[in-house]
């Protein structure tokens, strides 16, 4: 079982202690975690993913155009793939919107679609043909002969 994610602050101070000449015991102590995380730390194992991150790397690129431009385009055809909207915004505004923002607008028409986007059809059978199911339907046939149409 995954223990509690460590966060950047807590990283910071364990190695800031660690270089301080700090004993792994005491830096962990001072950073709030386990003597075997800063174990794994300093040795690696602790990858970015295992590491609380609370902040956008960068500023959100569509933030201007969303509501405005994409979101109208988006209810009149939901079918429209994202390179197309990268496409359009590239047209509108050139210069402004790289090919680089293209799976930032992916991941957020996905989540659109999911909220928003036109529901998706679901169909159950309802009519049960004998035969059909082979033998699992136990279907007893007496004086009766089945024949291809």
């Amino acid at each position: 079982m995954p223990g509690k994610l460590i966060t950047i602050k807590q990283v910071e101070i364990y190695m800031m202690a660690r270089k301080e000449s700090y004993t792994q015991i005491v830096a962990a102590a001072k950073a709030g975690i386990s003597e075997r995380s800063g174990r794994g730390i300093e040795c690696g194992e602790k990858k970015a993913g295992d590491i609380v991150r609370n902040w956008q790397t960068r500023p959100d690129p569509l933030l201007n155009v969303w509501e405005a431009d994409l979101v109208p385009v988006l209810s009149k055809a939901p079918g429209l793939a994202p390179i197309t909207l990268l496409e359009l915004l590239q047209q509108r505004y050139p210069e402004k919107y790289p090919d680089s923002i293209l799976r930032t607008l992916q991941r957020r028409v996905k989540k659109w679609k999911a909220l928003f986007g036109p529901e998706k059809e679901v169909m159950f059978r309802q009519e049960h043909e004998a035969g059909r199911l082979g033998l699992s339907d136990f279907t007893t046939l007496k004086n009766i002969i089945v024949s291809a149409p």
